[in-house]
């Protein structure tokens, strides 16, 4: 049977971790290579970064705490891959094949594009063609109004663009898997969008992971049996409880045997 994977999602914002309500408030949490190098020893199958950063300044110099500075996302990126033993899916001011290769050549395994899927498809071919499918993740946040599931740009701006029909248009680009986020349960703790993503992941025919409103293990649970997603992401639920994925998994690999158990990694 193929595993479904567990994987947080973390926000950098101009050099730190931070926690995201809504697309609208952000909270600072912590150094990103040390929070990230903790959800990786804590068995997680794969982790997704997205930088969401609204330009270059980055100032995450901790003196007090031995953290060194890194001066953008690729530095991030070049430490993490030294001290990480999981696959990074990197995401944020990608907008061209050269960003796509600066982090594919820093360590990234999976690059993440969102913008670039509703302005220039043709650079998405391009990105498709020299590295696979496999290594092209489209985000594509939404959000429900008056019954019906629209694409949102850049947090807030609704597209007349429904997620289906736009995925579908991506695979033909050359997209080989859908992140796929909800922007009104983002960060508010009240469950996946079980009836969405069930009807989503019945439609689309490659790889989709299921983000947006985790607010306890059984919601993953939900997820995972529920609908066919492939992964099951969060990002503030994996911040706040120690020893978080680990714990994740040993709820999950107990009620299904969808998941690797929690100390999988450990015995390979």
């Amino acid at each position: 049977m193929k595993k479904k994977r567990l994987i947080p999602v973390v926000l950098i914002k101009n050099g730190w971790v931070v926690q995201s309500n809504n697309f609208k408030r952000y909270k600072n949490i912590g150094h990103p290579v040390p929070t990230i190098k903790r959800l990786s020893n804590f068995c997680s199958d794969e982790i997704i970064i997205i930088d969401i950063s609204k330009n270059d300044f980055y100032e995450n110099r901790r003196e007090d705490m031995n953290y060194n500075f890194k001066e953008d996302i690729l530095s991030i990126l070049k430490e993490l891959s030294q001290v990480i033993f999981m696959p990074v899916a990197i995401g944020g001011r990608i907008k061209n094949i050269l960003d796509a290769r600066s982090r594919i050549e820093n360590g990234a395994e999976k690059i993440i594009i969102n913008t670039m899927c509703i302005e220039n498809k043709k650079e998405i071919e391009k990105i498709s063609k020299s590295f696979g499918s496999q290594a092209i993740i489209a985000s594509i946040d939404y959000k429900k109004i008056e019954g019906k599931h629209y694409v949102i740009k850049n947090g807030d701006k609704v597209l007349k663009l429904d997620p289906i029909k736009h995925a579908k248009d991506l695979i033909e680009c050359g997209v080989g898997e859908i992140f796929l986020n909800s922007v009104d349960r983002d960060g508010l703790k009240i469950g996946y969008d079980l009836d969405y993503l069930k009807d989503f992941t019945e439609k689309i025919k490659i790889p989709v992971i299921g983000c947006g409103g985790a607010g306890d293990w059984e919601d993953m649970y939900k997820l995972s049996i529920e609908t066919k997603c492939d992964g099951i992401a969060a990002a503030n639920i994996f911040h706040h409880v120690e020893h978080s994925v680990y714990l994740a998994k040993e709820y999950l690999s107990k009620k299904t045997d969808q998941f690797r158990p929690a100390n999988f990694y450990n015995e390979i």
